[in-house]
């Protein structure tokens, strides 16, 4: 063996010795990750993102999955010649793009619970409508009607903690019901927020389509990589955040307020983002702490 090989296999160990303190501290931990954006329409990160959580799930973690699909929904709406339409960043619902928002979504569902089990992982995929998962009340958008959006008022997270104790992998399709069980889509990042404070989840990760917070978004220099809720807040009110980046930063805010350990906003595009983020000392997001 040469020195160069040698000195491969030494990093290698040496990159193990550093995830140990980790594996050890979050061992039987519950990890909340919202899976959407990029990530879930490149193949190969999707495949990679599944292995990353099949991981943690093998190193004794309780990995549950929250994954979205507005893309892959907004596709199969024009393509039976119907029109997407948002108001202030939600999807405008009315009943047959309802019918086509859960129709895509369990496919979506389905194949995630596929790729896992093709490592030999036991997972379960359901929606929100599943044992009264979420129970929800309609949504509003600044006093307008958007049809069949809904607000989470509850959940009942007892499937979950069933699944969890049973060695499954939980994989939720954000769906609920209102008291009168009329079916209603929910927006990934609110379902995934309230997943984690109903199960107290150590915690809260977003793959999205952004590194993480930056003071100046056109300074790459003021990246920030970990701040208080405290702090995040004040980033909210003094309107450094602002853009579709306020609502998640809202429940990122009210997670770790309400519970949440730690919650990672990451770049899904990176190979492996969650692996880097949460097994290395560095990370390479933005952290969130109570």
């Amino acid at each position: 063996m040469t020195d160069e090989e040698m000195r491969k296999l030494q990093d290698k160990a040496s990159v193990l010795i550093e995830a140990l303190p980790y594996i050890r501290a979050f061992n039987r931990k519950i990890i909340v990750i919202k899976y959407g954006g990029s990530a879930m329409t490149s193949e190969e990160l999707k495949v990679n993102v599944i292995k990353d959580v099949t991981l943690l799930k093998v190193c004794g973690f309780k990995p549950i999955i929250v994954h979205g699909g507005g893309k892959e929904i907004s596709r199969w709406v024009e393509k039976v010649g119907m029109e997407a339409k948002f108001i202030n960043g939600l999807r405008v619902t009315d009943a047959d793009t309802m019918e086509i928002a859960e129709m895509v979504l369990g496919k979506v569902n389905k194949d995630l619970v596929r790729l896992v089990q093709k490592l030999d992982v036991r997972a379960v995929g359901i929606s929100g409508k599943d044992s009264h998962l979420f129970e929800v009340k309609k949504r509003y958008s600044d006093g307008q009607d958007i049809g069949y959006v809904g607000e989470i008022t509850r959940v009942n997270p007892a499937i979950l903690f069933d699944l969890l104790e049973q060695y499954y992998l939980p994989i939720v399709a954000p769906i609920g019901m209102d008291e009168n069980c009329d079916t209603y889509n929910i927006n990934a990042d609110d379902a995934a927020c309230a997943i984690a404070k109903a199960v107290n989840a150590e915690k809260l990760a977003f793959l999205t389509d952004i590194e993480g917070l930056y003071r100046d978004i056109n300074d790459k220099s003021s990246f920030i990589s970990s701040l208080s809720a405290a702090q995040a807040r004040k980033l909210c009110e003094d309107g450094i955040v602002g853009g579709g980046m306020l609502p998640k930063l809202s429940g990122c805010i009210d997670a770790v307020e309400n519970g949440v350990e730690k919650v990672h906003i990451l770049d899904g595009r990176v190979l492996h983002c969650l692996l880097l983020e949460i097994f290395t000392d560095e990370g390479i997001g933005t952290c969130i702490h109570s």
